[in-house]
């Protein structure tokens, strides 16, 4: 199941790697949002496609977009994955409920227990602009985030 385009993006409260509350609703009126699911930390395409995120960073983080990375590991494991990768930007967790946020967005694989590589552009109304979901193993290109932002 994938959102509709055009819809209200179902907003979510998870931790961040330091364990604070991030709510995606608090950024309305304030800012886009990319946010950008993961199966798991650690693991080479995850940590290949945050790094790169991480290199272009003033691209996804600035006055007008706020990115959000999203994973089913725990908070802790977060805050080890994101200090070791010198993450500058939101690591949420989503362990508990185990994926709630991950079913609410589609993008939960039932069979794995973690995401599958789903990313969402939400509007500063809140309203869902541009998503894509790719398999377990397939990389996404950056560049086509660039190009939806670009449009909004």
């Amino acid at each position: 199941m994938s959102l509709t385009i055009g819809q209200p993006a179902p907003d979510f409260t998870l931790v961040n790697q330091f364990g604070e509350k991030v709510t995606l609703s608090s950024f309305q009126g304030k800012k886009n949002v990319v946010v950008v699911f993961i199966p798991f930390a650690f693991t080479g395409t995850c940590t290949g496609e945050l790094c790169a995120l991480r290199d272009d960073l003033t691209a996804f983080q600035n006055e007008g977009v706020e990115l959000l990375a999203v994973s089913c590991d725990s908070m802790f494991t977060q805050k080890v994955f994101a200090t070791q990768e010198r993450y500058d930007f939101p690591v949420l967790s989503d362990f508990w409920p185990h994926g709630e946020v991950a079913k609410a967005y589609g993008v939960f694989n039932e069979d794995r227990g973690c995401a599958f590589r789903g990313t969402f552009i939400i509007d500063k109304e809140g309203i869902l602009r541009w998503q894509v979901v790719n398999g377990m193993g397939d990389a996404r290109n950056i560049a086509d985030y660039k190009a939806a932002l670009a449009t909004l």
